[in-house]
């Protein structure tokens, strides 16, 4: 692949010079067209403010993710200074380890985080759905609308990570607003804000007793098998396990819940798609996957740079952060047909390259719960409403350099039989 370099002074024909700034809430707003910008221009680009090497190319990132022995997950995947350095698995589990330190968390915590335990999650799925629809449609009845994501999109996530770990119901809404603030950024800050390093203290205290509990009374939960969990007469520390589940609140309970808004919000700005989903609850599926691609949740992943390399015909030098740009890659025009619009009859085979998960050693764990969560919810949706409308002008948008969607939504919905 031939690069046109990586010079921040790379100018487009308009003559505004290419700048990346992830902590810029203007670009927070709408990455695409900057991310457009790099592929054409700088597929390689160094944002010489950040010091960090930006990865936007489909084929670019899919190779970079399968590199692991080049591009370490030593340092942690975050952006932020704070939370980048070789300590980071202890905060976010195996997406801070490589080779066979990773493999042996990830092997320990799949002996209890099974595709098993995922689908018999399914009638608490389906039960929770139920009861936060109704709640959002009797909103939409009395007000003439809901929010989406204060109603529904986001709590149910958390509170089925929150059953699917053993967290009592009492303390599901304080563990919701701790991660909340976990992934907040505030504007002008170029790292995680002190309320969010708080936040992760009071969550890392609050499994630590969780899992304290469960050496001494195990139950039928995540928490207790995570405990249980050996192979080959190895098993996790406190520590470890503490690890992973912030980091399924983080990772799985944030981006679901912006899933389920950017699904909403995409399919309500085409009238013709959002008639024939309603239409037919067989295409929930395909807009699924479609959102995923169309404007991922989880936007970029940082690297550690651990040898000289090069990628797209540009040098990376050893001991750099690298960044890759998954909703770049989802994006990219050499891969995806009309790549900015929304459609959800977009060919599978084009949709099986979406880099929404990951790839490789790091493929995303909680994948096969966020699709789960993603039909049951819009499956019960489209049974449940003849109609909606996003009023897109008054959403509000979370602003984190990692995750992306909203903090509100408001919704019209029209009810079946209505």
């Amino acid at each position: 692949m031939v690069s046109t370099g990586s010079t921040t002074g790379d100018r487009s024909t308009t003559g505004a010079p290419l700048v990346f700034d992830p902590y810029d809430y203007a670009f927070q707003d709408d990455p695409y067209p900057t991310y457009q910008r790099l592929r054409e221009e700088a597929p390689v680009f160094h944002a010489a403010a950040d010091d960090i090497w930006v990865v936007s190319r489909h084929q670019d990132v899919f190779d970079v993710l399968r590199n692991d022995e080049v591009f370490s997950n030593r340092m942690g995947v975050s952006l932020d200074a704070s939370a980048w350095n070789s300590e980071a698995h202890r905060v976010m589990s195996f997406l801070g380890l490589d080779g066979a330190e990773q493999s042996r968390i990830r092997k320990l915590v799949s002996a209890a985080f099974t595709p098993r335990r995922v689908r018999e999650l399914t009638p608490q799925v389906q039960a929770l759905t139920e009861r936060y629809l109704a709640r959002t449609l009797a909103a939409n009845a009395e007000h003439g609308e809901a929010d989406w994501i204060a109603d529904f999109a986001g709590k149910l996530p958390m509170d089925v990570i929150s059953e699917l770990m053993g967290v009592p119901v009492a303390d599901r809404d304080e563990v919701r607003r701790l991660a909340d603030l976990v992934v907040h950024r505030e504007d002008g800050v170029r790292d995680v804000p002190q309320a969010g390093v708080e936040a992760s203290f009071a969550l890392f205290g609050y499994y630590g007793e969780m899992v304290a509990q469960r050496r001494k009374a195990p139950t039928a939960d995540l928490t207790s098998a995570l405990v249980a969990a050996e192979v080959d007469g190895d098993r996790l520390s406190d520590g470890e396990i503490m690890a992973f589940l912030f980091l399924m609140v983080v990772a799985g309970n944030e981006t679901t819940t912006k899933l389920l808004g950017n699904a909403l919000l995409h399919l309500s700005a085409s009238p013709a798609q959002k008639a024939q989903v309603l239409a037919d609850p067989a295409l929930v599926p395909a807009w699924i996957e479609e959102t995923l691609r169309h404007d991922t949740s989880s936007q970029m992943l940082a690297r550690y740079v651990v040898e000289d390399v090069e990628v797209g015909g540009v040098l990376i030098p050893g001991g750099s952060k690298a960044l890759v740009l998954l909703g770049s890659a989802n994006r990219d025009e050499r891969v995806f047909t009309d790549p900015t619009v929304f459609d959800i009859g977009r060919e599978k085979a084009e949709l099986s390259q979406i880099l929404s998960f990951g790839t490789g050693r790091h493929f995303c764990l909680g994948a096969n719960l966020a699709r789960l969560e993603a039909r049951v919810v819009l499956e019960e949706l489209v049974r449940r409403v003849a109609d909606l409308e996003v009023h897109a002008d008054r959403a509000v948008r979370v602003h984190s350099t990692s995750v992306r969607g909203f903090a509100s939504l408001p919704v019209t919905f029209v009810e079946r039989g209505a």
